[in-house]
């Protein structure tokens, strides 16, 4: 994972605009329950408005006294009319002043701060007082809809916060003690209640019961869990009371993981973000250095110069410079885009890789476990020379020491038939089977290939089927096989539709057989398709395809057995990985059901995003650059320099909020 340079730190800590401290806000708010309630209902209160509401009274009073009452009352004149604008000033221009020497000081001179301080001291200064209070004031009311657009883009983000356990009733001598969930050991028992969160990862111990998985997966849909199955913290019980088994300190659960994967998504920049960042370092001094040219190099060329009139005209240039619109609105856009994501259960782990997705022409899928639910049911059994009853045991107790799908479909085909048979050796061969010595009998269970390998003979018939097999030999002798058959999932046919139709190439690979692999690939359309594959093979075909300059690739897989292929990948894109270290580490986005339909959708969200961003920057410079022209003619007031900078701004940060309403 691509961290930040010093020049992009260096870039964002003296960026105009201070969203990064707002997103920090908002981050401590969201740590859990209890913490920062104040902050929230404060953020949808009146006091935040207070300093406004007594400034835009003032003002307007003090606009109707000069316009609108003729003739104007002679006390309001003088010194009496400048302390009347000075106090409507303060409430909204004074924590900026301040603000603004303090950022100054610590060396960081060009920020929003200077400059809208300066534009309206300088009003102030040329006898345009209203005009200085209300360029204030309309700024001071652009922050207060900045925090509301943060804190509605952060809202799907602190939903998925707020399934944070805040305790857990562990049984301890007897009796159930209510402790945090940090207190609890693994192996520890506890109990959730129905409508209660699971406070922790365990494993069933009660018979079963169904929960509701929606904030870590966003499938509505209840899902049942039965004994001896894992769950995750931040499920809801919703049917009966029901006892776990710990599997994981809370600080290594399923949760905190995701829960720091989202608040860490937005540390990782997108390059149009650091772009953004980085040009407003260099934009702003840039456009202060012209104010002051347009203030003083004009008394060289104009006969009837007079220093007011370009003073104000170089202040207007000011207000309208102030990149507020686009650094804030372009990083806003990429954290709604992370919201909207997470509320889709798909969980990106940077904004980098909402527009990597834009780019993506080609997607490799893995088959088990990616388009097919890897839950496989022997279909059909067949014996040679030895009783299935005496080879079946044998084989089922090397499978049990495997924790691949087709290894448990014998194990569960098995029943308990060989719980007394002692493993001594086991050894895995890869891409093969296994081989070990079960009760002093050397076992081989897998593939033809395997038989091969070690000089099993093997007749035609048998290498003629097209359909997943386990192959099993006793002391070298051919004892029998298990036809082995896979579902594919309800939409994987829609995910390759849907893929298609972005006009994105599909290929799927699998370590099974060809023929397999082919009657998938036919049923769901899918444009090549690899079988009889290694896990080195999986690399070296992904290798051939980004060989070409313009592919670029987004791998799908389990994230356990295809983590190199992940990491090699220009996108690595986990499946249904929500209990998967390998993934967690490994994948760039995170899809949190089964769902390979999901793909698609994060594709059209990092589209969505990069739409909304490019159309704010398009917005904000076009509006910029034609009223900055008029302001240097002359040809445009501080009224219009207000809305270039405020009103821009608030527009591109409507567009940027607008991703949160979006379906996809």
């Amino acid at each position: 994972m691509a961290h930040e340079n010093d020049d992009t730190k260096i870039a964002e800590k003296e960026a105009c605009c201070d969203l990064d401290e707002k997103l920090s806000e908002a981050k401590v708010i969201t740590m859990g329950k209890g913490e920062g309630n104040s902050g929230d209902d404060d953020a949808k209160g009146i006091k935040p408005w207070l300093p406004s509401i007594v400034s835009i009274v003032l003002l307007i009073i003090g606009i109707a006294i000069d316009n609108w009452i003729k003739p104007t009352p002679s006390w309001f004149s003088g010194w009496l009319r400048l302390s009347w604008y000075i106090i409507a000033y303060v409430p909204v221009g004074l924590p900026v002043v301040m603000k603004g020497i303090k950022t100054a000081i610590k060396g960081d001179v060009f920020t929003e701060f200077f400059l809208m301080s300066v534009a309206t001291i300088g009003a102030f200064y040329i006898g345009e007082y209203p005009e200085g209070v209300a360029v204030m004031l309309f700024y001071a009311v652009g922050e207060l809809f900045q925090d509301a657009a943060v804190n509605r883009a952060k809202r799907s983000i602190k939903a998925l916060l707020d399934v944070r356990p805040d305790s857990a009733d562990v049984l301890r001598n007897g009796i159930y003690v209510n402790l945090p969930p940090e207190n609890v050991k693994v192996g520890e028992t506890i109990q959730v209640k129905v409508g209660e969160r699971i406070p922790l990862d365990g494993e069933m111990l009660s018979e079963g019961s169904s929960f509701n998985t929606s904030a870590l997966t966003g499938e509505s849909k209840p899902t049942t869990f039965n004994k001896g199955e894992s769950v995750l913290a931040g499920m809801i019980n919703q049917e009966k009371v029901v006892e776990l088994k710990v599997t994981k300190l809370f600080n290594d659960s399923s949760l905190a993981r995701i829960l720091t994967l989202v608040q860490d998504a937005t540390k990782r920049k997108a390059k149009t973000e650091q772009f953004i960042r980085k040009f407003a370092r260099i934009y702003t001094p840039i456009v202060v250095f012209l104010a002051i040219g347009i203030t003083l190099i004009p008394y060289f060329f104009i006969e009837n110069y007079v220093f007011n009139d370009w003073l104000y005209r170089a202040l207007i240039f000011l207000v309208i410079s102030c990149p507020c619109a686009l650094v804030i609105s372009i990083p806003l856009g990429y954290f709604g885009g992370i919201g909207a994501a997470s509320r889709n259960g798909i969980l990106f782990k940077g904004s980098n890789y909402l527009d990597l997705m834009t780019k993506i022409n080609q997607v490799v899928m893995d088959k088990t476990g990616t388009l097919t639910k890897a839950v496989f049911k022997v279909q059909e059994v067949e014996s040679y020379d030895t009783p299935q009853k005496e080879w079946l045991p044998l084989a089922a107790a090397l499978e049990a020491k495997s924790t691949h799908p087709v290894a448990k479909a014998v194990v569960e085909y098995a029943g308990n038939s060989f719980d007394k048979l002692l493993v001594d050796t086991l050894e895995e061969i890869s891409g093969h089977g296994l081989k070990g010595n079960v009760n002093g009998k050397e076992v081989l269970a897998g593939n033809v290939k395997l038989m091969d390998m070690m000089k099993v003979p093997v007749n035609d018939g048998l290498r003629k089927i097209s359909d997943t097999i386990v192959v099993v030999a006793v002391n070298r002798r051919l004892a029998g096989y298990l036809i082995i058959a896979d579902e594919i999932k309800e939409d994987s046919k829609e995910a390759v539709d849907a893929l298609h139709k972005l006009n994105i190439e599909t290929t799927m690979l699998s370590g099974d057989k060809q023929a397999v692999v082919d009657r998938v690939a036919k049923q769901l359309g899918i444009d090549k398709a690899y079988g009889d594959l290694l896990p080195e093979n999986k690399v070296k075909k992904v290798e051939a395809i980004k060989h070409d300059k313009m592919n670029v690739v987004a791998f799908v897989g389990d994230g356990i057995n295809d983590a190199p292929v992940l990491a090699l990948s220009d996108v690595g894109i986990a499946m249904g990985a929500l209990g998967s270290d390998a993934a967690i580490e490994t994948a760039d986005v995170i899809i949190q059901t089964d769902q390979p339909s999901k793909i698609a959708q994060a594709i059209n969200i990092g589209k969505a995003t990069n739409r909304i961003v490019w159309q704010n920057i398009g917005l904000a410079f076009g509006v910029k650059v034609i009223v900055l022209i008029l302001g240097a003619g002359g040809l445009a007031t501080m009224w219009e320099a207000v809305f270039a900078d405020v009103g821009v701004a608030m527009l591109a940060i409507l567009n940027a909020v607008r991703i949160q309403k979006m379906k996809f």
